[in-house]
């Protein structure tokens, strides 16, 4: 495979981890990763929570250092956006130099927030997080203090109001959920992170969506559906994203939610390949199709994709998990529940040191810990083992969680 050219467009978590892969697995032909930011890529995960707080440095967000890529012989193409794909002719268009021939390319284009297209959308300080340089702005806005409002009570959202506190801010969530992640959730793990936020002095205002942006050049307070004004110094929006299909599209890639990938991760066209937030993944284990926006997903998928581009066979399986630090709360989830599932619980959930179980007839779909650790794995157990438990058993501490798997 000396003489073959791979092509990783994407240079994020789950670009430079297959660049990596193709170099581990021995790979000696052309690979070049390309990138429209300037960065080297980077993991995102800090950009809502030490990296925004100024706790951690540039730097260590970085997946690898630019002597690993001039080792690997892995060619960068930064500040660069691919504009077109032919996948007759396996060539792939940039906005800057020549066509890229390829034998195979994989697409780690990721996914972008969701924009509200609301009145007064066009006011300076509404900011919204996907990048180091969104984190950068939001950043030097909260050293300057004031009043923050923050536009939805997902994962973004959460953590970056969370961050905002412990930096002295005041804060207000608005979203047009009854309780922070409810419908992903359900009603009692939504609760303890509405107590959380309040305990840490967030002003929640909850079930009232927001409908306009107020103010004159900047924007200095939110409208809600009730018609209620929160005045503000800045917004940060958290409400959501969409994956970055366009490429995929304008190629003729089969695309719903994502580009949709088989258990090998690759898309309706043989020579090329989609993972992280992009890739709408057909999962063997779910017999469905799950497009996951988290972490580790970006770091497991894009190594699967990079062995399929060298012709392994083996389908990917790693079941959804992701982790969210707010305060001194802690989590990881492994699994995929739905609302209709029965939430469990196991451990001190006043206290905040509890594992979450989700149930559908009596078998374990998926499994939230907060500050407690060392349980991911029986967790991920139980879900795929797909046995019914004693849910006795299951909420009883003092029961080995690997007894049950």
């Amino acid at each position: 495979m000396n003489d073959k050219t791979f092509v990783i467009v994407g240079a994020s978590l789950a670009g430079a981890k297959a660049a990596a892969e193709l170099r581990e697995r021995g790979f000696g032909g052309r690979v070049v990763l390309v990138g429209t930011e300037q960065e080297l890529p980077y993991e995102r995960p800090p950009l809502s929570k030490d990296y925004l707080r100024g706790e951690a440095e540039r730097d260590g967000m970085q997946v690898h250092d630019q002597a690993f890529y001039k080792d690997q012989e892995i060619e960068l193409r930064l500040g660069t956006t691919a504009t077109a794909i032919d996948a007759a002719t396996a060539s792939l268009e940039l906005d800057r130099g020549e066509p890229l021939q390829f034998d195979a390319l994989l697409l780690t284009t990721g996914s972008s927030p969701r924009r509200l297209a609301l009145p007064g959308a066009e006011l300076d300080g509404i900011h919204y997080l996907r990048t180091i340089a969104d984190s950068d702005a939001i950043r030097a806005r909260l050293e300057r203090g004031g009043h923050l409002a923050v536009i939805g009570g997902g994962w973004i959202g959460s953590e970056v109001a969370a961050s905002a506190r412990q930096r002295g801010l005041e804060v207000t969530m608005v979203s047009d959920e009854a309780l922070p992640n409810a419908s992903v959730f359900g009603q009692e793990v939504g609760e303890f992170y509405r107590d959380l936020h309040a305990g840490h002095g967030v002003e929640l205002v909850l079930g009232d969506g927001a409908a306009a942006f107020e103010g004159d050049g900047s924007v200095s307070g939110v409208r809600t559906d009730s018609g209620r004004v929160v005045e503000c110094d800045f917004v940060v929006v958290g409400a959501g994203a969409t994956p970055n299909v366009e490429l995929g599209q304008r190629a003729g890639l089969d695309t719903e939610d994502g580009i949709l990938v088989d258990p090998r991760l690759q898309s309706s066209a043989s020579n090329v390949f989609a993972a992280g937030d992009v890739a709408n993944h057909w999962h063997p284990f779910y017999e469905g199709r799950v497009r996951v926006e988290h972490w580790a997903n970006a770091l497991n998928q894009g190594p699967a994709a990079a062995r399929s581009m060298l012709g392994d066979t083996a389908a990917y399986e790693e079941l959804p998990y992701f982790f969210s630090d707010q305060y001194d709360a802690g989590m990881e989830y492994s699994g995929l529940n739905a609302p209709t599932d029965e939430v469990v619980f196991r451990g001190d959930r006043a206290g905040g040191e509890f594992v979450a179980f989700w149930l559908r007839e009596g078998v374990v779909t998926a499994g939230m810990n907060v500050n407690v650790w060392d349980v991911n794995e029986h967790v991920q157990a139980l879900i795929r083992s797909r046995k019914q438990v004693d849910v006795a058993a299951l909420t009883d501490p003092d029961t080995p969680l690997e007894s049950l798997a």
